[in-house]
């Protein structure tokens, strides 16, 4: 999937210099390098933002992130300095899983040179580009008797968050100075930038006149939509500028042009037989082009949570647990249980909120009788990833004698039941949650036709069934799992064999989580539930935890007046396998 993510810091250090006024910070953002075999990414460089230690940059970066690859993005901040070399003014590394399981996708740093930055991350809606360039006419002066202003302007479009509708900047043109007439320069911008590719979307067009201080003054605004650019374009127009009600002047379209749009050749050919009025707001019908069906990140947006359960085989295939290289032998070194349990686990936690997990085993004997679903620990949930550990380790103290059959209906029953659980309790509180299962395996199920019976008695509730095969079993007969589904059923199984991805955590977790983003947005459409509202999280409310502070990491980046270079560093591997949080 496709993400959109921004940047915005408060309280930086002024690193200008005595006398020297205020920095003017400017971001650059890079994709670093967490896999083998990976190199650094430069993503881009904010705009420049003069005398300002509360930055807010409206450049928007694109990335592509799947569910179970870590992807970790350095924020680099400097001060622009026109002669020399512009000054560091912190850095800071974000996890992207972290930011889409985070309150309203936004996660903050502490930089250890003073301030804080922000990341936010969001689904990237639409497609195609619009060039857009306007010009002013007649601007009222704000600047006073004996010079005249130097305008620029903004869009913002408006967007739901869980306080009710609010302007989101989304682009910042170049200062003209010193004119009342400005002809701005042509702008492209992403049509899932500005409009999340929704064309009747409202769009605020603000003028502003360029104050040195950053304390820029307001000169009007006005409303409009993507629809409405194209057609003033098209017939001449012009919008007027607003200022308490009153004309401060006009805008008018010099160019509007959409391309790239799926199934949109030209946006104006299509609209040449529709007139328009001199100030319009959303005043023309759809064009077709839709902000497309929710997906996984629309519902963590609104803050739906993943609930993780975890089940262990203890089958007595799994050999002597006191003997060394058995599966469950317990060493300096994680077995492969242990492997396996922190690197899944540790992705799923950055979307469950409380980190609370039940742990369950499977095919051992208490008391003379085959268990194929009890609790492992005296806990009924544990915390993150070391309590699933802790959890797993003390079975061995309890008694329990390893068994057989390979049975996994009974886990599946009953995280059926606590995922549709979660659910209706959540929708009461007015939140939503889904459930994924981790089932640990070393063999195959002994009647594969009960199971796939269980899936699909399963696949009505809001869950996710993943399975792991750990060892050197013959799991051939467990790809029935993939494709268990029956007809009109939801696919909620996915089997992955640990061996084939043993050296590399990632590649593991990506292959054992793809699925669950597709599952999760077919169980709630499928059952008429949408998306909950964005949550909204104000900077003023956001708590940065003690761990969230700078993270270090070596990167050295070349920048250049048409090039950003990575000249040494940008490594930030994630080790799953050893993952403790």
């Amino acid at each position: 999937m496709k993400l959109e993510i921004s940047v915005h810091a408060l309280k930086l250090k002024n690193v200008a210099g005595a006398f020297k006024g205020t920095s003017d910070p400017f971001a650059i953002l890079t994709q670093v390098a967490t896999t083998p075999g990976t190199q650094p990414k430069v993503l881009g460089k904010t705009e420049v933002i003069k005398n300002n230690l509360n930055p807010h940059w409206v450049k928007v970066f694109y990335i592509d992130y799947e569910l179970g690859t870590p992807i970790k993005v350095a924020v680099n901040i400097f001060d622009e300095v026109t002669k020399g070399d512009n000054k560091g003014m912190g850095s800071a590394v974000f996890d992207i899983g972290e930011c889409l399981g985070a309150r309203g996708n936004v996660k903050a740093k502490k930089l250890r040179k003073g301030g804080t930055v922000f990341l936010s991350a969001r689904k990237a809606q639409g497609s195609g580009l619009m060039r857009l360039q306007l010009k002013g006419t007649n601007l009222k002066n704000v600047e006073g008797m004996f010079s005249k202003s130097d305008p620029f302007f903004e869009l913002s479009k408006k967007v739901s968050n869980a306080g009710g509708l609010t302007w989101d900047n989304v682009h910042r043109s170049p200062v003209v100075k010193n004119n009342l007439n400005p002809a701005w320069e042509t702008a492209i911008i992403e049509l899932s930038t500005l409009c999340d590719g929704d064309f009747d979307m409202p769009i605020q067009v603000s003028v502003f006149d360029h104050e040195s201080s950053g304390k820029h003054k307001a000169m009007g605004k006005f409303e409009t939509t993507v629809n409405g650019f194209v057609l003033a374009a098209k017939n001449g127009s012009a919008f007027d500028l607003l200022q308490k009600g009153k004309a401060v002047g006009s805008i008018s379209v010099v160019k509007a042009e959409v391309s790239g749009v799926a199934g949109v050749e030209d946006v104006a050919e299509q609209m040449k037989n529709t007139s328009i009025a001199a100030a319009p707001v959303a005043a023309v019908s759809s064009t077709g082009v839709s902000s497309g069906s929710p997906n996984f990140v629309d519902y963590t947006a609104g803050g739906c949570t993943i609930n993780v359960i975890v089940a262990i085989d203890f089958t007595g295939s799994n050999g002597d647990p006191r003997q060394p290289g058995t599966l469950h032998y317990r060493s300096s070194e994680r077995n492969d249980y242990e492997k396996a349990i922190a690197a899944v686990v540790s992705v799923l936690a950055k979307y469950d909120s409380d980190q609370s997990f039940p742990v369950y085993g499977f095919g051992a004997k208490y008391a003379g009788a085959v268990r194929h679903c009890f609790q492992c620990g005296p806990q009924e949930e544990v915390k993150g990833v070391s309590g699933v550990l802790d959890a797993y380790h003390k079975v061995f103290a309890s008694g329990l004698v390893m068994s057989g059959p390979t049975v996994f209906t009974e886990v599946i029953e009953t995280a059926a039941a606590k995922a549709q659980s979660s659910l209706d309790m959540a929708q009461q509180r007015g939140s939503q949650t889904y459930t994924v299962l981790l089932i640990l395996t070393d063999g195959a199920v002994s009647d594969p036709h009960a199971t796939a019976q269980c899936l699909d008695q399963a696949s009505d509730s809001p869950l996710s069934v993943v399975i792991v095969g750990v060892g050197n079993a013959d799991f051939s007969s467990m790809q029935f799992l993939d494709d268990a589904a029956g007809p009109g059923k939801r696919d909620i199984a996915q089997f992955v064999e640990f061996n084939k991805h043993k050296h590399n955590s990632a590649s593991l977790t990506s292959e054992t989580l793809r699925e669950v983003p597709t599952q999760l947005t077919k169980y709630f459409q499928s059952h008429g539930i949408a998306p909950l509202p964005p949550l909204q999280r104000t900077d003023s409310i956001l708590q940065i935890d003690d761990d969230d502070d700078e993270e270090e990491i070596d990167l050295t980046l070349d920048i250049g007046e048409d090039e950003i270079v990575v000249s040494g560093g940008g490594s930030s591997f994630v080790d799953g396998f050893n993952a403790s949080r």
